[in-house]
């Protein structure tokens, strides 16, 4: 068992968001420049405001029967309501808002993407779709998920924790790592006690592992590969980090990260859920061996109690 992962760094990120309009725009870029400009705060406004006038950004609107239907059913699965997605059918226009950036912080193919379909949508009181998920992103919550002045942000806006039932326990996949060029993290086969704290784990360690690979990208540099250890320590700061609060305890655990390609020989095969089928991800393990070991490591971070719930 080797103590370093290698994983590839993309080249280039890619970010895309849909603005769903009921009218088309008469000058979408104009319209985009004057709205970012008067609701954003320096220093992302900044930064936005640089790419919208590069190729970085581009704004492209199009009768909406134009572009592939929207996934009416994966939006569902990932909280639309049914008023939401029959507000979706009465669109004339979709403007759709891409940007690109190379893998590192800050990634400013999301926030610019973001933070420009956010501004438009508001001007015309529109749904906003995060093209990744897919999912409807409420005004507040995309107002919420864009970077404090200093660039903090809350992984949790940006990331979604699904699970899946199956006949030896829950399959949970994040979805939302791949944004900054990272391999999603999953887990199998974990106990239905342990839903909720090893749904806590997860999205702490999430926020450990982005740390460490963004800490491999400094600004400027573009490696072909960054190794991360295959064993990390995740803790209750790491967990109210990823939700944007504070923790003064530092209990901490370690899991061990294993390189998978579903669908090949050895690979835990993957329940039949949304996500991209083959695609190499890091499957989260307890470091070491032992009966009951998730309950375990749920027991030491959370308290015997608390880790059952």
């Amino acid at each position: 068992m080797g103590e370093k992962l290698t994983l590839p760094v993309p080249e280039t990120l890619y970010a895309t968001y849909a603005v769903v309009l009921t009218a088309p725009i008469p000058d979408p870029g104009e319209l985009a420049y004057d709205e970012v400009a008067a609701r954003t705060r320096p220093p992302l406004r900044d930064l936005v405001l640089g790419m919208l006038g590069s190729p970085m950004v581009t704004l492209d609107q199009r009768p909406a029967g134009e572009f592939p239907p929207l996934p009416a059913d994966l939006l569902a699965a990932y909280g639309a309501s049914p008023a939401e997605l029959a507000a979706l059918d009465t669109a004339s226009h979709i403007l759709a808002v891409r940007a690109a950036y190379r893998p590192g912080h800050p990634p400013a193919h999301e926030w610019a993407a973001r933070t420009v379909a956010g501004a438009v949508a508001a001007a015309r009181s529109a749904p906003v779709i995060d093209v990744f998920t897919p999912q409807i992103l409420a005004h507040d919550h995309l107002t919420r998920s864009l970077p404090e002045p200093d660039g903090a942000v809350r992984l949790t806006d940006w990331m979604l924790l699904p699970h899946t039932s199956g006949p030896h326990g829950f399959w949970f996949a994040t979805k939302g790592l791949a944004r900054f060029g990272l391999l999603e993290l999953q887990t199998e086969n974990v106990p239905p006690a342990l839903v909720v704290p090893w749904g806590r784990l997860l999205n702490g360690l999430a926020r450990r592992v982005l740390d460490l690979w963004q800490e491999r990208l400094p600004a400027g540099e573009q490696p072909l590969v960054v190794d991360l250890p295959e064993t990390v320590s995740v803790g209750l700061q790491d967990i109210a980090a990823a939700q944007g609060t504070d923790e003064p305890l530092r209990r901490e655990v370690a899991v061990r990260l294993r390189l998978d390609t579903p669908g090949e020989p050895g690979a835990p095969a993957e329940p039949d859920t949304p996500g991209e089928a083959g695609e190499p991800v890091l499957t989260v393990l307890p470091a070491g061996d032992g009966p009951d070991r998730l309950e375990s490591l749920c027991a030491v971070l959370f308290g015997a109690q608390d880790g059952r719930r």
